[in-house]
């Protein structure tokens, strides 16, 4: 038997987490974690081989601060494999194999799960894993590992652990397809699609930006001039990244960035006439789109929480049109560029962050399988969003009993 089969049966035995969607929930909506905490203290104390309890601390202490990375991985080198129960649990048993790291390191299953009666077994591997454990006792699985610098070596080794393999079906267990959805490989690939847009888009060394901020032609060296986009290699969330318009932003830049290597991008003006600028987010699940949300901004770094939707009605107005009219309007008039990315792309399930460019063309900024989607919204703030939302993980769901083989589906 080996460590990880051991391991699932130990996650058998224990007690299951409370699991990320329902720890998020609570900061999400500024709600007292406080008596949740102190009962998962007093449970890590009384018994200190409850690692779920562990498990689910790193998940508060992640929601406020860096040490929750910390706490994560004692508990993952003392166990790692955990199991959450949805509902009674009496639907499928599903595994995921997953990389220690923050909420964005791996598919957001648990809150792709919520309403549903599954169990989940989240199953932490890494780049020197010899073997996965036997999963004999399971319906299907999923590859939930996302794209990043750090999890690069984690796909390349479970694409070896994945070959010949004869155990349940398991959604995404395309690797070696998820570790190409960098920024720059996506602009390549997707570069002569003549229904999407991707913003020239190339990795360049700290180096290059400094020749720039000390007056260099940028054309020259990334093939485009100003303005630009900057990031960190990795970055999620907007984090390090900036918009330079001239040498003096590229030099003042590097001056808040430790980082080495960088993407730097070409900027495309996508606000509408009234100087709004609206970025959507899209999932896809065994190849038909979702809306997730739309988020509207004056700002062109559109991010959901930074453009405080909730005190936003000019832009909730805005995504609750384009949510109600999704499959009825922008899905049909970007339907080229959806049926590319699915050729292209060939995953079980995807997201992408887009918005309409100028021209009428779908103007993609980033596709990975990590993207946040949930429902975690009030409904008093965000009526529109249920009926949305439950479609997509209504749809996820079946995705998921479809591939189990009909003996293990449950009972409709």
């Amino acid at each position: 038997m080996n460590a990880l089969t051991a391991a699932l049966a130990r996650a058998d035995a224990s007690p299951p987490t409370l699991g990320a969607s329902a720890i998020v929930r609570l900061f999400y909506r500024s709600e007292d974690p406080t008596p949740i905490w102190e009962a998962l203290k007093a449970r890590a104390l009384a018994d200190p081989q409850d690692y779920a309890a562990l498990l689910d601390m790193s998940l508060m202490l992640q929601s406020t601060g860096p040490q929750g990375l910390e706490v994560q991985r004692a508990a993952l080198e003392l166990q790692p494999v955990y199991r959450r129960i949805h509902g009674v649990g009496a639907g499928l048993r599903i595994f995921a194999l997953m990389v220690a790291g923050d909420m964005a390191a791996n598919t957001p299953l648990d809150f792709l799960l919520e309403g549903s009666d599954d169990a989940l077994y989240t199953v932490y591997v890494d780049a020197r894993t010899p073997a996965l454990p036997d999963f004999g006792a399971f319906d299907v699985g999923f590859m939930a590992v996302g794209e990043s610098p750090d999890n690069a070596p984690v796909l390349a080794n479970i694409e070896k652990l994945l070959r010949g393999w004869q155990g349940p079906p398991i959604l995404n267990a395309r690797p070696a397809r998820i570790a190409e959805l960098t920024r720059d490989r996506l602009h390549r690939e997707l570069a002569d699609e003549p229904s999407i847009l991707t913003p020239a888009m190339r990795r360049t060394l700290r180096g290059d930006l400094e020749k720039v901020g000390m007056g260099a032609d940028p054309i020259e060296i990334f093939g485009h001039g100003f303005p630009l986009i900057a990031r960190p290699i990795g970055g999620h969330g907007g984090e390090g990244m900036a918009r330079l318009d001239a040498a003096a932003d590229a030099a003042d830049y590097l001056l808040t960035q430790g980082d080495d290597v960088f993407y730097v991008s070409q900027f495309v003006d996508y606000a509408d006439r009234d100087g709004l600028y609206a970025k959507q987010r899209v999932a896809f699940v065994d190849g038909q789109a979702f809306a997730c949300h739309c988020c509207v901004s004056t700002d062109w770094m559109v991010h959901y929480v930074k453009a405080k939707m909730g005190d936003n009605p000019r832009g909730r107005a805005i995504e609750r049109a384009w949510m109600e009219t999704f499959h009825a309007d922008f899905a049909i008039r970007h339907a080229r560029a959806f049926e590319a990315l699915n050729r292209c792309f060939e995953l079980d399930y995807f997201v992408i962050d887009c918005a309409e460019a100028p021209d009428g063309r779908l103007l993609l900024f980033e596709a990975d399988v990590i993207m946040l989607v949930h429902d975690m919204d009030p409904e008093d703030v965000f009526p529109y969003k249920r009926a949305p939302m439950a479609r997509l993980m209504d749809a996820f769901r079946a995705l998921l009993a479809r591939r189990a083989p009909a003996a293990a589906r449950p009972a409709a």
